[in-house]
């Protein structure tokens, strides 16, 4: 298990037909949600996030996390680097669909200390999380995400920050039951 953020350049996404355990990452901020259609459980780890959504007797688990971080490779419908921008689709049985778009962004230390104090300072109704300095910067990485909930879907925005990197990973994902 991986107990220090890993390195921008070794970030890693995938998607499981299943949920994880949790001894596998280390869990700082955690929100379960119980809705009439579904149930989720989104969570911010050392390395990034973990959303486990479970809905018309299916589950479907969004890891953002180190490549390094040891993972199982039974059921595990997508695995990519977390790098440059990118959008993924899964159609699962029951009428779920996943909908995900991820980018990695390196920006001008301005512009990420703008950012980096903006989601620190502003008020937050989802999870945030802000890790120690790793010595390097005077400031630690954050992490946020924000949930939208609707009757029949999920929509999961998570904002991590690298400083040592001066780089800022998005991913927004849309967990959805067919009407």
């Amino acid at each position: 298990m991986l107990s220090v953020r890993p390195k921008v350049a070794e970030l890693a996404f995938h998607v499981f037909s299943r949920s994880l355990h949790p001894e596998l990452y280390v869990v700082h901020q955690s929100r379960r949600i119980e809705r009439s259609n579904y149930e989720s459980r989104i969570e911010l780890t050392n390395c990034g996030h973990v959303v486990t959504w479970n809905a018309a007797g299916g589950t479907l688990c969004e890891v953002a996390t180190s490549a390094r971080q040891p993972l199982p490779k039974r059921r595990c419908l997508l695995t990519q680097p977390l790098k440059g921008s990118r959008t993924e689709t899964a159609e699962c049985r029951g009428g779920v669909s996943y909908r995900t778009h991820f980018q990695l962004e390196s920006v001008e230390p301005d512009m990420f200390w703008m950012v980096q104090k903006q989601l620190g300072n502003g008020p937050t109704e989802g999870l945030l999380h802000r890790f120690d300095s790793s010595g390097r910067m005077a400031f630690g990485a954050l992490s946020y995400i924000n949930i939208e909930l609707r009757l029949r879907s999920m929509l999961v925005q998570a904002i991590h920050t690298f400083p040592d990197d001066y780089a800022i990973v998005k991913v927004e994902s849309l967990f959805s039951l067919e009407a």
